[in-house]
């Protein structure tokens, strides 16, 4: 037994300090706000007292004005009650643009607050969630919640005001009729709890599906043309369909319970407006109520049910809304798992470029033992040219990446300039390293526009420079509108050998200490690669220059060659000592020239 008040206690203090956290962390969205917050309630509650009032002036014109023929009292009502009409609408326009500019401005915050904490991310954190459901969250659920922060704001006031107002009002003018709506009242209220309770998890469930939907969207969309090619749009279309259905069904599962509420509601406003009458009408036989106030009772009537309806209204969008939420808080509590907060060396910037793996070993998910690394060690010299090359699988992107901390090792050491890579902050870290990766990404714009994300400042000499390096420049100024070209989401409209020395003259141009070439030339001719591998001797001659390539002709002419095999280093040195000591590396090299001979 005392266990049990202790467990209950413990849940009490618990429930209490999650909702101090909840407004902790949400008080910042509101705090400059907080003036909108305050009017647009209030604002609503001029609303509710002309709500309020005006049946009771139209009780007093039925039964004084029209009762004594008294056409001057008709009047002056009338004009009283237009005067507190216009009144109403002030409160009302007022209160909903309040209401709506705190609702936007908060949802704005919070979203830029979510973009930001994503940008943060890792590539192991990225790896927790779909793109999709990452764009769902920055849109749809964030809309949830605006949505419901627009109409509490203009319900939370309004709708008790509105319950109270009336009830009170009613009591007063019949105390015995209003027994009715106290019957009633406590009816509803538990129906409409129920309703929430099942709603909830309906929702939530309807969110995943649509996660799952945009992430379906997003993938057909981006590889489309590799659908066409492959004659594959019908096997998409199906999985399209099923998806869609899939979400379809969880939507009609969740809004069933929303349907269901507003035909309860009326039915119970209508029962209860019958009952009112009924009685009402005996005790105007009976000459115990004037006509008039029953039709005010009538009305006071409506107005409590249609408060508890509003109320009922934003209950059901909070369960959705609180869904939502809890996605968003999902992703503002994930911990990035790659910070600055420990760097030693904040303001430290890479110098020469001299790179170090000290016994690293490395695996995606810490819970597998298998590694994705194992007991790597090796170094480059400033300025030299280090080729990486191996079977598909054997972990050549993943060791590069270890490099501008896009992931961090689980054991072992990866050493800049002699200094390792998380004393670094990583703003400077990676400014002294530019990146080619394996996917090339072009971003909506012109041509110059995308190089520019090498150097925001690079003058135009500079970025042509750069772009002849990368043997980009023939083909840009070959176009009608040159280095102004306007390219495609993804760069569509350049082929995929021109994509790839785009990308590399925009790393270029961002002149790193390290520049790391991830199978950047695979779609480049082998004269032109030889090209750009030339143009390295000149505009980066105190570059450390890492290659990952498929091809051995790539890497033949670098200062040493590592070749990788499920992991781990099994060759490394020049090409000539490696086509005599290296098992593997013999195999990729006779395998390639016997192609090349059949080829030819």
């Amino acid at each position: 037994m005392g266990r049990t008040i202790t467990n209950r206690k413990l849940e009490t203090e618990l429930e209490k300090e999650g909702r101090s956290e909840f407004m902790k962390r949400f008080w910042k969205y509101i705090r400059p706000y907080l003036p909108a917050f305050i009017i647009g309630p209030l604002l609503m509650i001029v609303e509710v007292i002309g709500e309020v009032l005006l049946p009771k002036l139209m009780a007093n014109i039925i039964n004084v004005g029209a009762a004594n023929h008294d056409v001057p009292y008709i009047i002056g009502m009338g004009i009283f009650m237009i005067a507190s009409a216009f009144l109403m609408m002030a409160g009302g326009i007022g209160g909903a643009y309040f209401a709506a500019k705190a609702a936007i401005s908060f949802s704005a915050d919070l979203r830029s607050d979510l973009f930001d904490k994503v940008q943060k991310f890792s590539f192991s954190n990225l790896d927790q969630f779909s793109t999709g459901s990452l764009v769902t969250r920055l849109t749809n659920d964030i809309t949830q919640v605006q949505n419901l922060i627009n109409m509490a704001l203009r319900m939370m006031l309004r709708a008790p005001g509105m319950l109270i107002g009336a009830l009170i009002m009613a009591i007063v003018m019949n105390a015995q009729l209003a027994v009715v709506v106290l019957v009633v009242i406590p009816i509803l209220t538990a129906l409409i709890l129920l309703i929430i309770k099942a709603a909830f998890p309906r929702f939530e469930i309807m969110q995943k599906k649509l996660d799952f939907l945009n992430s379906n969207i997003q993938e057909v969309l981006t590889n489309v043309r590799v659908i066409k090619s492959f004659v594959r749009g019908g096997y998409e279309e199906k999985k399209f369909a099923d998806a869609n259905e899939d979400l379809k069904q969880s939507s009609l599962n969740a809004f069933k319970v929303v349907i269901f509420t507003m035909p309860l509601m009326m039915c119970m406003m209508n029962v209860t407006t019958l009952a009112v009458v009924w009685f009402g009408g005996k005790q105007i036989l009976a000459g115990s109520m004037p006509v008039g106030d029953l039709t005010a009772f009538t009305t006071y009537i409506v107005q409590i049910l249609m408060s508890l309806m509003m109320l009922a209204m934003v209950l059901l969008q909070s369960s959705r809304a609180l869904a939502s939420l809890h996605r968003i808080t999902e992703v503002l509590d994930t911990e990035v798992s790659l910070s600055d907060e420990n760097c030693r060396l904040p303001k430290k910037t890479v110098d020469s470029g001299r790179v170090e793996f000290q016994d690293v070993s490395f695996r995606y998910y810490k819970e597998n033992k298998e590694t994705v690394l194992s007991h790597i060690s090796f170094q480059v010299e400033s300025g030299q040219m280090l080729g990486i090359i191996g079977s598909t699988g054997s972990g050549k992107t993943t060791l590069v990446q270890m490099i501008p901390r896009l992931y961090d090792v689980d054991e072992g050491r990866v050493l800049v300039d002699g200094v390792d890579v998380k004393d670094y902050s990583l703003k400077n870290l990676r400014e002294g390293v530019g990146m080619v990766l394996q996917k090339n990404v072009l971003f909506s714009g012109s041509i110059a526009e995308n190089l520019m994300w090498g150097d925001g400042k690079a003058s135009v000499d500079e970025m042509k420079n750069a772009a002849k390096a990368a043997q980009a420049d023939e083909f840009v100024t070959s176009f009608t509108e040159g280095y102004r070209t306007e390219l495609g989401q993804g760069g569509v409209n350049v082929s995929g050998g021109q994509k790839q020395r785009l990308c590399i003259a925009r790393a270029l141009l961002k002149k790193p200490k390290i520049l790391i070439l991830d199978d950047s030339t695979s779609a480049v001719d082998t004269a032109t690669e030889a090209k750009i591998r030339e143009s390295f001797s000149g505009t980066l001659k105190n570059t450390t220059k890492i290659i990952i390539a498929q091809r051995i002709t790539s890497v033949m002419d670098a200062d040493e060659i590592l070749v990788l095999d499920e992991g781990r280093i099994v060759g490394m040195g020049r090409h000539e000592q490696l086509l005599k000591e290296c098992e593997a590396y013999q195999e990729i090299y006779y395998s390639q020239m016997d192609r090349e001979v059949s080829v030819s």
